[in-house]
């Protein structure tokens, strides 16, 4: 059974599964392989729903973490995580409405908001794996 302090990890596991379908998927449309990249990006979306539902979870029932790290990688961490936490939020809106578009056969406008959520998508999944590192696996959270 998992349990709720294994919920970051799970998370950061999500998280890194999600950008393997995303540059999978990516590759796949440079190839032309339309069906694969398809399959990847539905994938990658459903992967960042659990991702979702999980982080969620934790965030209303777990315990907040204070970053324990000292000195310059502080101003580092909280750079990351205001980045991270900024274009998080936009990246269930951008992916729906991406996907929504390619399930509508609008590729042109498809390919057009994709070129924003494609990266804004790739530096959220690589940063929330970052802040996870860095906050329980290298800097123990603050009073842990």
């Amino acid at each position: 059974m998992i349990e709720l302090s294994d919920l970051p990890a799970v998370n950061a596991t999500l998280n890194s599964i999600s950008l393997v379908f995303l540059l999978v998927g990516y590759h796949a449309i440079k190839r032309g392989n339309v069906v694969r990249h398809r399959r990847c990006m539905v994938t990658a979306f459903s992967v960042s729903a659990l991702f979702l539902a999980s982080y969620l979870t934790y965030r209303f029932l777990g315990q907040e973490k204070r970053f324990g790290g000292t000195g310059l990688i502080r101003p580092v961490y909280f750079f990351i995580l205001i980045t991270h936490v900024t274009l998080a939020a936009t990246v269930p809106f951008l992916a729906g409405i991406t996907l929504w578009r390619a399930i509508r056969g609008q590729f042109v406008r498809h390919r057009r908001i994709a070129r924003w959520t494609f990266p804004i998508w790739v530096y959220v999944s690589i940063t929330g794996v970052m802040v996870y590192v860095m906050l329980f696996v290298i800097w123990r959270p603050a009073g842990s």
